[in-house]
Parts: structure tokens; C-alpha cells; sequence
């Protein structure tokens, strides 16, 4: 499980763990009874600390997203809920944001980024972009 932290999006850390965690297990890379890392290991890892990561993992535990073996570890949870159309909507618009943004900032117009965005999914479903 690999997740990236932003310091500079204005959303907590601990939401950005919750979002990526989502994602993964909504993007299959993360399955059912999959474990997850113990919270001081992922702490390390994303150099935060170990309370943010606990919150998270509430978080989670809490939507029904993750479940925790007492003495084992947090693991997926068998029946989590999948991400519905409007929240997949709302996390790529974190994505989409940034991507406006830029194109501002170089003066490229929406046309030349919708065409960009057409022929980057082209052939990411053409199986030339993995």
C-alpha cells in the first residue's frame, strides 16, 4: 500500500489516508482481507504522526471500510462499501483541479486540455498506457 500526502491541498491528512485507502480497495488494488499497515509502520512511512494515521483507520472502521482483528491488524472488510457515482465524481475533481489550474497558468485553452484528456484515455483503453 503506497499513499501520498499532500501538505499543500488544504484537505487533513488524515482524509487524504481515508481517500487513498478508498480508492485502492474501489480500484481493486486492495481486497478483501487485505491487511493494511499497522498504523506506526504507515506513520513512518508517510512521516506523520502515528494519531493521524489512527484516526484514519477509525475513520474507516467506522464507514464499514476496514475492520480491525483484535491482536492481528486492520484488514479490508469483506462487504466494503463501494465508492457511489457522486463520490467518485468528487474525487476526481481533487484530480481535475489542479490539472485546470495548470493549464491556466500555461494558457493552454479546455479545447486543446479536453483533446489531451480524449487521447490520453484512448490509449490508456487501448492498452498502450498501463
Amino acid at each position: 500500500m503506497h499513499l501520498k500526502i499532500s501538505n499543500v491541498d488544504g484537505v487533513p491528512i488524515y482524509q487524504q489516508i481515508v481517500n487513498q485507502v478508498r480508492h485502492l480497495i474501489a480500484a481493486g488494488r486492495l481486497q478483501p482481507n487485505d491487511e493494511l499497515l499497522p498504523i506506526r509502520l504507515l506513520a513512518e512511512q508517510l512521516t506523520v504522526n502515528p494519531n493521524t494515521v489512527a484516526r484514519a483507520y477509525l475513520e474507516l472502521e467506522r464507514a464499514g471500510i476496514v475492520t480491525k482483528r483484535h491482536g492481528s491488524g486492520t484488514y479490508v472488510s469483506e462487504n466494503a462499501p463501494a465508492l457511489n457515482h457522486r463520490e467518485k465524481l468528487k474525487e476526481l475533481q481533487q484530480r481535475v483541479d489542479p490539472l485546470l489550474v495548470a493549464a491556466a497558468h500555461l494558457d493552454v485553452d479546455l479545447e486543446d486540455v479536453l483533446e489531451l484528456v480524449r487521447e490520453r484515455y484512448r490509449l490508456i483503453h487501448s492498452g498502450i498506457i498501463k
